[in-house]
């Protein structure tokens, strides 16, 4: 009896270390060769556009430029133009200045608050302003139309001052870019 259990024992280790043993690793299939791939030509390189020159035309749309910046925002029943907007109508004027055939219309909006009639002269009032900024700083005053939509097409729909100080705008829209 007792060689029956070292015997069953026996048989019973050598099965588990037959399940343990490692299996030899899978063929590695051969690399097949690298084809060259063709080369693309080298791209052509643009000379850098410096985004500080006002009379280049590609700075119009370029975000980085002042010349693709064309919003001016006013105070509540003001057509004073801050501070902060003066470099942007400045950029304008100087790309006006240069390029004799370029050509903006200056589109003064007003927030809900007021009369309709009352909204289309403030911003006729501020249309104004920005074209006599603009006139002064360079440019020719054929080049330069205004036309106010009151409270017409606000920028944003809702009745709260977030939104109105949104509507209480110019926008400088270049009907000809040279």
């Amino acid at each position: 009896m007792k060689n029956l259990t070292r015997f069953t024992i026996m048989v019973t280790a050598c099965f588990v270390l037959a399940a343990c043993a490692s299996k030899d690793p899978a063929p590695v299939e051969p690399a097949e060769p690298m084809e060259a791939k063709p080369t693309r030509p080298a791209p052509e390189v643009q000379p850098a556009v410096d985004i500080n020159d006002d009379t280049n035309p590609k700075n119009l749309d370029d975000p980085r430029s002042l010349l693709s910046r064309r919003v001016v925002y006013f105070d509540f029943d003001q057509s004073r133009i801050k501070p902060e907007y003066r470099d942007i109508i400045a950029a304008h004027a100087t790309y006006l200045g240069a390029n004799g055939g370029a050509r903006i219309t200056l589109e003064g909006h007003a927030d809900e608050r007021g009369t309709r009639e009352y909204n289309l002269g403030l911003g006729e009032r501020r249309g104004n302003a920005v074209s006599d900024l603009v006139d002064a700083q360079g440019a020719s005053a054929s080049q330069l139309s205004v036309v106010s939509y009151g409270e017409e097409r606000p920028a944003n729909n809702c009745s709260e001052e977030r939104c109105w100080s949104q509507n209480r705008r110019v926008e400088i829209v270049y009907t000809s870019r040279q």
